[in-house]
């Protein structure tokens, strides 16, 4: 089915986007980016240098002002998936489509222009951290403090499955600035790599996504300047994440999306060129019958994501809306591309094949970013209320 979403311009970005994957994502750097578990600086800076990434930082600062039309963030999803480097697609995602737009949302004048240059440019990397070894999808659940000093505040405290959390130059870190767990206890603090204290140093070992860094940071007395609170006003964390979150709903609704696509384009090429018992496997009736559920399921998937894009380029996408589309996509992508792995046999269980590499990659698309039983729950909130 034919998608009416893009225009001239973004068309002509899609030959930017392709043109770098020429460059720069071979098999070889994905192959280094895995062995090394994370995207290497370069490759970063390359991107950045390409205007890949920081598409979502405005002209001012150097990037390309695109934070209102995600139609170019999904272009690169599209083809940074469809190169089988769901890594990168990642790490671009943590990049444009969480850290950047909480300096442009919600940053002071000096925050922004301190990191959005260089966040445009990849010489800064960026990061969030809120979900902790003991508190996930509970937000209001953390530990980690952030007690007010003279100048500052003094942080301790840990947190867990942080992307890019090892690489990261600037992390965004949810902190409890007050008592109890109102929305106004809690803050969100800039903390740099190098700060005393702060550690970056435990990588995590996933399932998927191997050559993007995951990590666990700890916190020990760490001191972090007054200048250095997200928008200058202690009390407003929560509200802010609350905030940014259709964001990044939205951002894992569009990578489901195009995970999908690229397993049934690869699965259709493999059905073709693959013999058995003297035919194709895309000539037996229950391939032919698979295809066709695939390919429409992927077509509806992209007519749910394009009207949320819409809404989103509009400013009307809501939570509700968003924790719609992160689940309803993630499920049909798991679907799809379980389907497809069945479809390559002994070869879809290879993770040499890039179908391998996306069903795994998939699996965390249903728990990050809010798992999907909290989206159920905040959409069923919205239908029938809570007492």
């Amino acid at each position: 089915m034919d998608r009416a979403i893009y225009d001239e311009d973004h068309e002509a970005f899609r030959g930017v986007v392709t043109d770098f994957i020429k460059r720069y994502v071979t098999n070889e750097q994905r192959e280094r980016w895995d062995a090394a578990g994370e995207i290497d600086r370069d490759t970063m800076l390359a991107a950045g240098e390409a205007g890949v990434i920081g598409l979502t930082v405005p002209e001012e600062f150097g990037g390309a002002g695109m934070l209102q039309d995600y139609r170019f963030r999904t272009v690169v999803h599209e083809e940074i998936i469809r190169a089988g480097a769901g890594s990168l697609a990642g790490a671009f995602g943590i990049q444009d489509d969480l850290a950047v737009p909480y300096f442009v949302h919600m940053g002071t004048d000096e925050q922004k222009a301190n990191w959005l240059p260089r966040m445009a440019t990849g010489e800064v990397i960026g990061a969030i951290a809120m979900t902790e070894p003991g508190a996930g999808s509970d937000l209001r659940g953390i530990s980690t403090t952030a007690k007010k000093v003279d100048g500052g505040y003094i942080v301790n405290g840990a947190k867990t499955f942080i992307s890019s959390g090892a690489v990261a130059d600037v992390v965004i870190t949810f902190v409890k600035t007050g008592e109890g767990n109102r929305p106004d206890a809690f803050s969100l603090l800039l903390l740099e790599k190098g700060m005393a204290g702060f550690d970056q140093g435990k990588k995590l070992h996933k399932m998927g996504f191997q050559g993007h860094d995951t990590a666990e940071l700890s916190f020990t007395d760490v001191f972090v300047p007054d200048a250095n609170l997200l928008g200058g006003e202690e009390g407003h964390g929560f509200v802010q994440l609350m905030l940014n979150l259709p964001l990044e709903r939205l951002s894992i609704g569009v990578a489901a999306a195009a995970a999908a696509q690229a397993g049934v384009e690869w699965t259709i090429a493999y059905t073709k060129d693959r013999e058995a018992f003297g035919q194709r496997i895309a000539d037996f009736q229950h391939t032919r019958f698979a295809l066709a559920d695939l390919v429409t399921t992927v077509d509806v998937m992209w007519a749910y994501v394009d009207r949320a894009i819409a809404l989103y380029n509009d400013g009307e996408l809501t939570a509700e809306e968003a924790a719609k589309v992160k689940f309803w996509t993630t499920e049909r992508e798991g679907e799809v591309l379980d389907t497809c792995v069945q479809l390559h046999g002994g070869y879809g269980y290879i993770t040499e094949y890039p179908i391998a590499r996306a069903f795994l990659d998939a699996r965390v698309h249903r728990i990050y970013g809010g798992t999907n039983e909290i989206m159920r729950d905040l959409v069923s909130r919205q239908i029938v209320g809570k007492h």
